[in-house]
């Protein structure tokens, strides 16, 4: 066989790739029809619907690819870079932009100079060789409108000094963790002065950031909403924070000093043996 190379740019060059890649999303649109719903959980759960698609066509090849796959050269011993490296600095709002997405990260980096690698799904965020955090990548909208990824224990702690910001927060939707705690906003903002509905909303951040409660306080707002309640802040502080008197008194007893001598006796013997 005699190789050829495609050249950069000229599109109908490839064919081959194209066509295949024209099938599966043919294939995907078909898929999404017969389910009758273009709804998922998360991308993860989008992600599993593709990889059964991809793995049924893939199936037909199975027999060709195990006959080559017993010419193929072993792996390299360390993995090709498979994404893309940018910096990035973080501004006062407590984040940064990239590729038209906001994202937040935790206030103490705000004015740090971040290197990111950038996947497909993630990114991965360094300051200099240190790797901190992997963050969900976003997509701008294909309008070319700006999208943001907002996590909000990273913004909670300047929300509690201005809780007012909130209500016209551009990130606002992104901002509640589950539907009970935005249903809750929209709740408070029908039955409540501005001030008071955004102090009480960032409380409830707060507090399921502090607490660690985030799923057993979203049920427990779910369960108000259904019974037409307003959060009571008192009775949830109550709820969700632990009991002192429950606590468990842990005796620390220290060893007398003169017992590490022993230890190091043991160890010249062991030394001299």
């Amino acid at each position: 066989m005699t190789p050829t190379r495609n050249n950069k740019g000229v599109a109908h060059e490839n064919g081959s790739v194209e066509s295949s890649d024209g099938h599966l999303k043919s294939a995907i649109k078909d898929a999404l029809l017969m389910r009758a719903s273009a709804d998922f959980e998360d991308i993860a759960a989008y992600c599993r619907f593709a990889d059964e698609i991809v793995s049924r066509r893939n199936a037909r090849n199975r027999p060709r690819i195990d006959a080559e796959r017993a010419r193929l050269k072993t792996l390299p011993d360390r993995r090709t870079s498979d994404y893309g490296e940018v910096g990035v600095r973080v501004t006062s709002s407590g984040g940064f932009t990239l590729r038209k997405v906001f994202h937040t990260v935790p206030s103490r980096l705000i004015g740090h100079q971040l290197r990111v690698r950038l996947y497909d799904d993630r990114l991965d965020v360094f300051v200099g060789g240190t790797p901190l955090m992997t963050l969900p990548r976003g997509r701008a909208d294909p309008s070319g409108k700006h999208a943001q990824v907002v996590n909000y224990r990273h913004v909670i702690h300047a929300l509690r000094k201005k809780p007012m910001a909130l209500l016209k927060l551009v990130y606002r939707d992104q901002l509640f963790p589950r539907e009970a705690f935005r249903h809750t906003f929209d709740a408070l903002l029908e039955r409540l002065p501005n001030r008071q509905a955004c102090r009480i909303m960032v409380d409830l951040l707060a507090l399921a950031h502090e607490r660690g409660c985030e799923a057993e306080l979203a049920e427990a707002l779910a369960a108000g909403l259904r019974a037409k309640d307003l959060p009571n802040m008192a009775a949830l502080r109550a709820r969700f924070t632990p009991d002192p008197a429950q606590a468990p008194t842990v005796v620390v007893t220290l060893p007398p000093l003169y017992s590490y001598e022993s230890l190091l006796h043991d160890s010249q013997l062991g030394d001299a043996a």
